[in-house]
């Protein structure tokens, strides 16, 4: 527990003193609100073992949600993250609904048809400005701190990814969680033992919806705008990602993984700016044109070297160290 506790001071003394070691504050920010989106995916994936190809519509749904309710409407900047917040949870527990009564890859096609069904409302719909997507959504200020200024908003939103993962953290570690651990090694010997086994996935399922529309609707702040692209079927793709490359079932797994891919979504440019320059080869500039690519090949390389994800294989060492 004291390792625990002393890691954790430890993570958080580093993500405050981040912005005055040079790192660009937006860029800690994206990392942060995947990493919470990729958390909340791997609640109900990593320790549920329910697998959503869907969860990009809470991403979107409660991003869009946020930046209505503060450009239109007029909300202020908290009650704007709550209301994106409560929309992705009312999405979940509709679409958890009818979600849970399949199993396998039966749920997780229906998870993607829903999602599609979003994905196309979102496209057509008015106030979502289709393609344009809805921008200039104001940051406004929380406590009568002024959001604006990007050192604000990037403790504000420090602190939802802390509270959002406190969440998750406390969920896995009460008796609840257990009961969804137990769910996805053995449901037949859950329902044996008298648990209501569909009213602990729709919870897991509706807890896990609404963190992930926390992520979209802190997104949507931090860029001041809303788009479709947080609601396709690849940003569902890449949360999953985000989640085996870090290794599922695991508390700090997904916040590496999504480092891992937004890293080289933002900086594989650079690094090919770089070595052009360095070596004077032209080849390297395919680099920054190639990212999907590069970061299909790391995938791949995780799986064939890194069977649990990077955390959960070095987790799976030390363990086995201590045993020997």
């Amino acid at each position: 527990m004291n390792r625990q506790l002393i890691a954790s001071l430890a993570a958080l003394c580093i993500i405050a003193a981040l912005p005055f070691l040079g790192i660009y504050p937006i860029f800690v920010m994206k990392v942060l609100c995947y990493a919470l989106f990729a958390c909340a995916f791997n609640l109900l994936l990593g320790y549920t073992g329910l697998l959503s190809f869907g969860h990009a519509a809470f991403f979107g749904g409660a991003a869009y949600a946020c930046g209505q309710a503060l450009v239109v409407w007029g909300f202020p900047t908290l009650a704007g993250l709550a209301f994106g917040t409560l929309v992705a949870a009312l999405m979940g527990l509709v679409m958890g609904g009818l979600a849970i009564r399949r199993s396998g890859i039966y749920f997780a096609m229906i998870t993607l048809a829903m999602a599609q069904m979003v994905f196309f409302y979102f496209l057509q719909a008015p106030f979502t400005h289709g393609e344009d997507g809805l921008q200039r959504i104001p940051r406004g200020s929380i406590l009568g701190l002024n959001l604006a200024d990007d050192l604000n908003l990037y403790y504000v939103v420090a602190l939802i990814f802390v509270l959002g993962y406190a969440v998750i953290w406390r969920a896995v570690r009460s008796p609840f969680g257990q009961v969804l651990k137990a769910l996805r090694e053995n449901e037949a010997r859950a329902i044996s033992l008298g648990y209501d086994v569909d009213r602990f996935k729709l919870v897991a399922f509706t807890l896990s919806a609404a963190l992930a529309g926390l992520a979209g609707a802190t997104k949507a702040l931090v860029f001041v705008s809303a788009t479709l692209s947080d609601a396709t079927w690849q940003m569902s793709g890449m949360v999953i990602l985000m989640t085996l490359i870090g290794g599922l079932g695991t508390f700090t797994g997904p916040v590496v993984g999504a480092l891992i891919v937004v890293l080289l979504e933002n900086k594989i440019g650079e690094f090919a700016r770089f070595m052009v320059q360095a070596t004077g080869v032209q080849w390297f500039q395919t680099l920054g044109e190639s990212v999907t690519i590069i970061i299909g090949l790391i995938f791949i390389l995780c799986v064939m070297a890194f069977r649990r994800g990077i955390v959960g294989e070095l987790l799976h060492r030390v363990g086995e160290r201590k045993n020997a």
